[in-house]
């Protein structure tokens, strides 16, 4: 029969593809939660300890008047010290006034400090004024402030020059004995001529310093065996060891000093005699001095010395000229520093004291001016060269645009006009974040930023601009949190400004994502209300996201492990908000409102009591049922807090919380997603801690009778048995029963860290029945029992239950239950009277989680990425046209569209070419039983046994996927674990290591994009594979390639009863999974919500052997007898089936239900291939191939099908053969064996074909590569 090629399938653009979704992608499944959460947190960005520095020695040694014997002074020559002129006064006054005046320039720096003038002092005055200073300095920091313009330059033997008494001597005073007295931590700065020795002889010193301390306390060791420390007569030794840190801390002090070793500081008349500490103390002032010297780059050039002193303004006033010029300084000076300097070193020097940062600060402006006097400034610890950073010039730009206001502005024509700089720098800032934003490259302008906000002006641009920022990833965020931006962000939140808040609430959130313990510096500032507030508004759209999404993530952080946290958002009504817009449409809030309230009850028993007043736990299984994965696993960790929360135990609150288990257990048992399977367990973990009293009841009792336990899957039904008494029903059928036959379910989860999880509770519990029962493990089993299904079973019978052995003394066991376990404290209450320290160690023990999760570490890493994959809620970014992802895909959808197009010219002509030519020949370990071809690559999937082999023969690369196998003694289960027993056939299981089971089917999902495979099992599992078939890219982990598993049919019978396992279909478009087998119902998946979507009963007693579906809502399913039915899943369960055939009188080898949504093809056992129109009732075309027909292939698209017996023959749909190929070719050809199944290219004319000796060929058309 002729096909109308109109009603052919066809699909030739690539916009095909790209309408396509795609399935299992989502970011649960890229990156899976029980991976160990990326270690976000980002680290040193705290201060180890915020010094100040508390004291300051000014030593001033300057003996006005008198020239120092070493030096020979030009004239004129620099007079200015402290911008004061020495000889316009007398010597002493002059001295005072300088003294007083450099006090005064140190206290706009730090005006808290303690200050100490020193002026021409003796040795004896200098120790007194350190030892004194360090005294009531303690830990803190000293700085020793050093003018030697009136004394000979250092000596080469590490001394430094004062006065005698009566000012007619100079004095050494040696570095060795300054460190002495100054201890440490302490800073010196020392102006004076060859200053770089000094700096040279401290560092000597230090090392001599630490050799003699290290080699003290050696001799003390040595000398004092009980331990009591030796006294050392050396005076100086005893006034070192005083201080505990010395020996670690001289070489840590810092020192500046105004030039080398080798140099003279510089004389120039214009300039002050001190202008290195006129740079270090008053570098506004002196940039503007030494800028107005320069004779080029200047707008206006007569601008004097005068005009610049008269500058209007304060320096602390940045509305002001000298204000904003001070403030462009420092945020000029700290982008130098931070993009200079390593980032330890910075944040050291400029962000642990204020005085330090100040100092440095200004030290850089020291070095550019002195260097240009040919004069350089040097620092222990020593900084890179500066004075030709970039930004220098943006500073003599803002000088010069400063400056060429200033005549109008002192003569009062116009007012002063703001600088663009912070402006200009804000562009430049957003310039590179819409670039390509680079790590390796981070901005220039990132320290500005900092200093803009402190602009109400420019704040709500900076913020922006410092949001999007963040949202490049974890390393922006920790540049940020390193340049200091902390203190600024939090200090924002007192502020009430609603236009603010988006990007406040959204900065935080991305600073909480990598270092979650900012929640102590919120509770503390009282700024956890201004996130409250903002959960509060409804209002606020911030880009594609509500406002409430980051702050409720902010507060999840908040509450999360910190009491005092949990205990304020109680007070602020952070329960009652949540549980007001828990049935947000936005699944971002439904899942935070979810988590904020776990982490509100985690451990945190007043919240409990007041969600259990307001029905918290009711409010919230509504979303036990919500259409994201993960809302429903946030949910469950919610109601495990709620449970694990409470330690005193009443009646209302134990039945409460099995209420909540229950519920729990009959809603996401079955969850499609392992992700809300795992949360499950680790929530049913503390029902079994709490009354674990009764779990091993139920774990032991047993009076050796058959019965049957509560089904699996089967929760909701009642337990039923067969024989036995009636105290026995009542305990099967009880809460605690069907508990622990749901963990017990789990432990054979297919996914193998659900199982993982389960089977340490089991062990959990079987540890304390075997305190109780010693002898348990050689009581033999009360009857055979075996492990099927990867679930438990009894070996007689058609019902699945959990048989247990006779208790080793079943007429004690009320008497343990009436007496409380230590790990359990369901009776905790009862034992009060007991100490309080007792009583702790219970409740931490029971506290202690038997199996965790990184469910909420692995959340809160979600808003540490970009928002953009936020948004999509997939693993990668989809809207973003210039990634490299994007390029690729567009290219593979072209390739696509071209092959579907190549595909479709050799459909048109199939019945008139050959398939015989192979292009892959292959062998695999064992005979396949299923071959699939990928529609678009040159792959094909080989199923045998339970493993899978994935072959790309076009680069010749191949991998196996096969499940995990948790066997004893690599992990054990439960009791049985350890026990052998004797199944119906005579092997030996053990009764919890997973029996083997096959493929039985197999599907190519996303083939368009990312492939992925999905494998059906015959314990009725289904996994899907990641279609890697790269070896070295596999992930190491348990999972391996395993992208998610589930149990898609429950009830699956005996293994020996198992005939084709479970069958599936996969439909692309509305990713669904139709999967039926040994089952009473057809079961319909929606793969993107991972719920069970629609259960539609059988219509036959045989089980189902094939499933097919068409492109539309169509799909077939066959049964064992032959019995064919069509189903349109739009409609309801009841009245969906639209079609029944019943031509077939034997099994079926193939069903397809064509592309073009209008024939249907079968092949039976007998070798009967039969057409159907499904809008009539019996078939339109029969013949047959021969009754040795052992597989059979339709090609979904073309009209041929390919039957196999002793050889394969290609047909027409009319029965005319057109080819065959022999099993056997000849001498020279490959030699087969029989075909043991077949497949064809979804799309190109391809036939895919299994054999009996383990070969796997694929043939092609004669002109097909």
């Amino acid at each position: 029969m002729r096909v109308k090629e109109e009603g052919i399938f066809k699909m030739h653009s690539e916009d095909d593809d790209y309408n396509l979704p795609l399935s299992f992608t989502h970011r649960r499944h890229e990156q899976q939660a029980i991976d160990s959460a990326s270690n976000l947190m980002v680290k040193n960005w705290r201060l180890k300890e915020r010094m100040k520095t508390v004291s300051v020695a000014l030593v001033l040694c300057l003996n006005v008047g008198v020239d120092p014997p070493d030096l020979v002074k030009i004239d004129p020559c620099a007079r200015l010290e402290c911008w004061f002129d020495p000889s316009s006064v007398a010597p002493q006054k002059a001295l005072e006034v300088i003294g007083s005046s450099l006090q005064k320039q140190y206290e706009r720096w730090q005006p808290k400090a303690r200050y100490k003038l020193s002026l021409d002092p003796t040795v004896e005055d200098v120790k007194k004024l350190c030892i004194s200073l360090r005294r009531n300095a303690k830990e803190e920091r000293v700085l020793f402030h050093y003018n030697g313009h009136g004394v000979p330059r250092p000596t080469q033997n590490g001394e430094i020059w004062v006065f005698n008494r009566t000012y007619t001597q100079y004095i050494p005073l040696s570095i060795y004995d300054l460190q002495n007295w100054m201890g440490a931590p302490s800073i010196y700065v020392y102006d004076c001529s060859n200053a770089g020795v000094i700096v040279n002889s401290f560092n000597t010193f230090a090392e001599q310093h630490e050799a003699e301390q290290l080699a003290a306390q050696g001799q003390n060791r040595g000398s004092s065996p009980s331990g009591q420390p030796t006294v050392n007569s050396n005076s100086t030794a005893n006034a070192s060891s005083s201080n505990s840190n010395s020996h670690q801390s001289f070489r840590n002090c810092i020192q500046l000093a105004a030039c080398t070793a080798d140099q003279i500081l510089p004389m120039n008349p214009d300039l002050p005699a001190d202008l290195f500490t006129s740079c270090l103390t008053t570098p506004v002032k002196t940039a503007l001095k030494w800028f107005s010297l320069k004779s080029t780059s200047k707008l206006v050039p007569h601008v004097n010395y005068d005009m610049i002193m008269s500058i209007p303004g304060a320096l602390h006033d940045r509305r002001t000229m000298l204000g904003e010029l001070n403030w462009i300084f420092t945020a000029i000076t700290d982008t130098i520093a931070w993009n200079t300097l390593p980032r330890d070193l910075f944040q050291t020097l400029f962000r642990q004291d204020l005085l330090v940062a100040s100092l440095f600060r200004n030290f850089l402006l020291a070095d550019r001016i002195l260097r240009s006097y040919d004069c350089t400034p040097i620092s222990s610890p020593a900084l890179p060269p500066t004075f030709r950073h970039p930004m220098w010039a943006a500073w003599d730009l803002a000088l010069d645009l400063a400056l060429s206001q200033l005549p109008d502005v002192l003569a009062g024509k116009k007012t002063y006009e703001n600088s663009p700089f912070f402006e200009q720098q804000l562009t430049a800032f957003q310039v590179w974040l819409e670039g390509n934003p680079d790590q390796e490259n981070p901005p220039e302008q990132l320290p500005i930023v900092l200093q803009v906000l402190l602009s109400q002006a420019h704040r709500i641009r900076a913020l922006e601009l410092l949001e999007k920022f963040l949202d490049i990833g974890p390393w922006a965020v920790s540049l940020a949190l390193n340049v200091g931006i902390f203190p600024y962000v939090l200090k924002l939140l007192q502020s009430q400004a609603t236009e603010l808040r988006p990007f406040l609430v959204c900065i935080w959130a991305k600073i909480l994502a990598v270092d979650y313990t900012c929640q102590v510096d919120i509770v503390r500032e009282s700024a956890d209300s201004y996130f409250l507030n903002a959960l509060r508004d409804t209002t606020v759209v911030h880009g594609k996201f509500d406002c409430r999404t980051f702050a409720a993530f902010v507060l999840a952080t908040i509450v999360y492990k910190f009491e005092q946290g949990q205990a304020n958002a109680l007070r602020g009504s952070l329960l009652s908000i949540c549980l007001e817009q828990i049935e947000d449409p936005d699944p971002l809030l439904r899942k935070w409102f979810a988590i904020c309230l776990g982490n509100l009850w985690l451990n945190y028993e007043d919240a409990r009591w007041s969600g259990a007043r307001d029905l918290a736990y009711e409010k919230m299984f509504i979303l036990l049922k919500d259409p994201v994965p993960e809302v429903r696993a946030a949910t469950v960790y919610a109601l495990g807090t709620f449970i694990s929360s409470a330690i005193e135990r009443t009646s209302q609150a134990n039945d409460l919380d099995r209420q909540i288990a229950m519920h729990m257990l009959e809603c996401v048992s079955s969850d499609m997603s392992p992700l809300v399977r795992m949360e499950l367990v680790a929530a049913l973990q503390w029902i079994v801690k709490l009354f674990d009293n009764h779990f091993v009841e139920v774990y032991l009792r047993d009076d050796g009778n058959n019965h049957d336990g509560p089904k699996d899957g089967s929760l909701k039904r009642s337990a039923r048995f067969r024989t036995g008494s009636e105290k026995n029903l009542m305990m099967y059928s009880s809460v605690y029963a069907r508990l622990w036959n749901g963990i017990v379910n789990l432990s054979r989860d297919p996914y193998p860290e659900v199982a993982i999880m389960g089977c340490k509770i089991v062990d959990y519990i079987k540890h304390i029945a075997v305190e109780i029962a010693p002898s348990l493990q050689m009581i033999p089993l009360a009857k055979e029992v075996i492990c099927d299904n990867n679930r438990i079973s009894t070996s007689g019978g058609s019902h699945n239950s959990y048989s247990l052995p006779p208790s080793p003394n079943v007429k004690n066991l009320p008497n343990y239950m009436n007496n409380s376990h230590s790990g359990s404290t369901a009776r905790l209450s009862e034992s009060m009277s007991g100490s309080v320290a007792s009583n702790r160690e219970k409740v931490h023990k029971l506290r202690i989680p038997i199996v965790k999760t990184n469910l909420i570490d692995w959340e809160f890493s979600s808003f540490a990425k970009p928002l953009k994959y936020l948004a999509n809620h997939k693993g990668t970014m989809e809207n973003d046209q210039f990634s490299q992802e994007t390029v690729v895909r567009k290219q593979r959808f072209n390739r696509n569209a071209r092959i579907r197009k190549e595909a479709s010219d050799q459909q048109r002509l199939a019945t008139f070419h050959n398939l015989k030519t192979q292009s892959f020949v292959g062998k695999t370990a064992m005979i396949p039983s299923i071959v699939k071809l990928h529609p678009y690559e040159q792959q094909i999937a080989v199923a045998y046994l339970d493993r899978i082999m994935l072959k790309d023969w076009g680069n010749d690369i191949s991998t196996t996927l096969s499940p995990v196998q948790l066997n004893p003694p690599n992990y054990t289960h439960h009791y049985a674990a350890t026990i052998q027993t004797t199944t119906n056939i005579g092997k030996k299981v053990s009764v919890c290591a997973p029996t083997s089971m096959r493929v039985s089917s197999l599907q190519f999902i996303n083939s368009h994009d990312r492939g992925l495979v999905l494998a059906g099992y015959d314990d009725g599992s289904i996994r899907i594979w990641k279609n890697s078939c790269d070896n070295q890219s596999s992930n190491r982990s348990l999972t391996g390639n395993l992208v998610t598993a589930f149990q898609a049919l429950d009830d699956p019978p005996a293994r020996s009863a198992r005939i084709y396992g479970l069958q599936t279909a996969w439909h692309q478009s509305t990713q669904t999974i139709i999967v039926g087998g040994e089952s009473k119902v057809i079961r319909l998946w929606d793969a993107e919500k991972e719920l069970k979507y629609m259960d539609i009963p059988v219509g036959s007693d045989f089980p189902i052997s094939h499933i097919s579906c068409a492109p539309n809502a169509l799909f077939a399913i066959a049964y064992g007898d032959g019995f064919v039915q069509i189903f349109d899943r739009r409609a309801n369960p009841s009245d969906n089936k639209i079609m029944t055939y019943r031509e077939h009188h034997s099994s079926l080898l193939a069903l397809c239900l064509r592309n073009d949504c209008e024939s249907l093809i079968t092949g039976s056992s007998l070798g009967v291939i039969r057409l159907f129109d499904i809008r009539n009732r019996a078939s339109i075309q029969t013949w047959t191939a021969g009754s040795d027909t052992t597989s059979v292939a339709i090609h979904s698209s073309a009209d041929i099908v390919a039957c196999a017996g002793q050889s394969i023959s290609i047909h027409g749909l009319d029965g005319v053969q057109i080819n065959t190929i022999q099993s056997h070719e000849g001498f020279m050809g490959p030699r087969f064996g029989q075909t043991s199944c077949l497949s064809f290219h979804p799309h190109k004319i391809s036939l895919a074909a299994g054999f009996v000796d383990n070969h796997v060929c694929v043939f092609t058309v004669q002109n097909e590569k």
